[in-house]
């Protein structure tokens, strides 16, 4: 563990994130057994600052096959470690000394591990933003400049593009429309003109990234923003509850917990009781007109709901932050993956969709039409993969009633075989007897 920090400042403590990653990465990949009894000592490093009633059960997971996977996957490691961070958070915890130094180490499989608390860690500091003492979040600020400078080194100072199709330029699933040509007997065809030459759409995802140093109020969002980039990029392998903290904590940051999130929800609703009363009387559908503008100018207000409720009210000031797209971006990718991923449990699902609702009312109010946009979809796309595995669901409990049905039918018209069921009487057998 690296020594507590001196009068000199919080960051004497913490070894430069660059040079440390460097010297990591240069390393060549290590053995299987470099690995296993790495992770033994990172193990058994984590059980010694925790409780004793954790400890015991984190200790266990050193005599595995796999123990840095184990790790990763252990339930009870993740929630102990997670407490030790809600109470900590300062230079000198061992919490975030453990993460700082389990970021730095060669072992993928550790870096996932370590990585896996990174929403919670940034939920954390972001919370108690501004710090009563200067060095009070110094640990929440190494690990993040951690991953940080990693993700840094791993791009080589070249931004994240993404290159959209060309429509007009054939491809696999495509051809594109060619104007009618007048096709005369009498003379010859002109040979074709052969098609333009693509020009690639490319935009910026994410720009080239600066060393940071320290994390400054100017730069807070884009250091988050990129920490969770790295964390979108191995989303595929980290826990159910790391994903719920994530969608937690994205929910908690936008804090829009006003009606206007069910907007979307609350149409639909809308349009299905209308479809299924049919025709109305005329003498009710001038009351019901009037009551639809009603809620229609009401819903169309900025500063209200359709209950009359001020949205603007702040309903958690200590967890609700600014969210510029540079940080709004990759944690929108992050609760995608979350809401629409078929092997995510249902928890995970649940907890994304109650976050991006509340993002889309946050985007509403602010007026961000890239967050609307993006949010809207997402709401949507949740929206008819539910109605699907609703309908799925039904078709299935059909399939089983009427094969139930169809059995106990068939059954029913077979004959009886009880033994006091009445039966046709018999004809007396005829003996011959000779005289």
């Amino acid at each position: 563990m690296p020594p507590s920090p001196s009068s000199a400042g919080a960051g004497a403590a913490w070894a430069s994130p660059s040079a440390s990653a460097s010297a990591s990465a240069s390393d060549p990949t290590p053995s299987w057994w470099e690995s296993v009894s790495q992770a033994r000592s990172r193990i058994q490093a984590l059980s010694s600052i925790l409780p004793p009633a954790a400890s015991q059960d984190v200790a266990a997971l050193a005599d595995s096959d796999r123990p840095a996977r184990a790790l990763l996957r252990s339930p009870a490691a993740y929630a102990a470690l997670s407490d030790a961070l809600r109470a900590g958070g300062g230079a000198d915890d061992p919490a975030c000394h453990w993460l700082y130094d389990t970021l730095l180490s060669a072992d993928p499989d550790l870096r996932l591990a370590a990585l896996a608390f990174l929403p919670l860690l940034a939920a954390l500091y972001l919370r108690r933003l501004p710090p009563e003492l200067p060095s009070s979040l110094s640990g929440f600020e190494a690990v993040l400049l951690a991953v940080y400078s990693s993700e840094a080194k791993n791009r080589q100072g070249k931004p994240v593009l993404v290159q959209v199709p060309d429509l007009s330029v054939p491809s696999l699933y495509h051809t594109p429309a060619s104007s009618p040509s007048s096709k005369s007997p009498r003379r010859p065809q002109p040979p074709p003109i052969p098609p333009p030459q693509a020009t690639p759409v490319v935009g910026v995802l994410s720009p080239p990234l600066e060393p940071q140093a320290a994390v400054k109020s100017t730069k807070r969002a884009g250091i988050i923003g990129v920490a969770f980039e790295a964390y979108y990029s191995k989303i595929l392998q980290m826990p159910a509850a790391s994903k719920v903290d994530a969608c937690n904590a994205v929910a908690a940051w936008a804090g829009q917990y006003c009606k206007c999130r069910f907007e979307l929800d609350d149409k639909e609703l809308e349009e299905e009781e209308g479809d299924s009363l049919g025709s109305v009387s005329p003498l009710s559908s001038e009351a019901e007109n009037g009551k639809e503008l009603e809620e229609e100018l009401a819903r169309m207000r900025i500063n209200g709901d359709t209950s009359g409720r001020n949205c603007h009210e702040d309903y958690d000031k200590e967890a609700r932050v600014p969210l510029p797209w540079e940080l709004l971006q990759p944690v929108m990718r992050v609760l995608g993956h979350c809401l629409l991923a078929p092997l995510n449990p249902v928890e995970v699902r649940d907890a994304a969709a109650d976050a991006v609702r509340v993002v889309y009312a946050r985007a509403c109010h602010d007026l961000v039409p890239q967050a609307i946009l993006a949010a809207r979809s997402l709401i949507e796309l949740d929206k008819s993969a539910r109605k699907a595995a609703k309908a799925a669901a039904a078709a299935a409990s059909g399939t089983i009633v009427a094969a139930g049905t169809a059995g106990s039918t068939a059954s029913s018209s077979r004959p009886s075989s009880k033994p006091n069921t009445p039966s046709k009487q018999r004809k007396p057998d005829t003996l011959l007897v000779s005289k």
